[in-house]
């Protein structure tokens, strides 16, 4: 199942749980950002697997959690607190890193 709609396919979103004070928007991206997350560890993974561990040893594979971080905290974080807002944001920053993915909605933008 595709997790974002793609009308070329005909497919469509699967139901929303409903969140409040959380928006579905937000819930899009940091899907599409937990999916990034586990693609990527399963590539790397993949190399590992295939050419040893040291062939990683100049990947980006320990940026990996410092975008997965921030989205865990920013699904376990109250909407009322402080930081909400500028998490939010720069979860749109780091993002943009996937921009060139068929599943990246321009409207994430920052």
């Amino acid at each position: 199942m595709e997790l974002f709609d793609r009308p070329e396919t005909g497919k469509n979103l699967p139901p929303a749980s409903p969140k409040v004070g959380k928006d579905l928007f937000m819930d899009d991206l940091l899907k599409f950002l937990h999916a990034r997350y586990e693609a990527d560890n399963h590539a790397y993974a993949d190399v590992a697997y295939r050419f040893g561990a040291d062939a990683l040893l100049d990947s980006h594979l320990p940026m990996l959690d410092l975008v997965d971080m921030p989205a865990r905290d920013y699904e376990a974080m109250d909407p009322s607190e402080a930081r909400f807002a500028g998490l939010g944001h720069a979860l749109r920053v780091l993002a943009q890193s996937y921009a060139e993915h068929p599943d990246y909605r321009e409207g994430w933008r920052p």
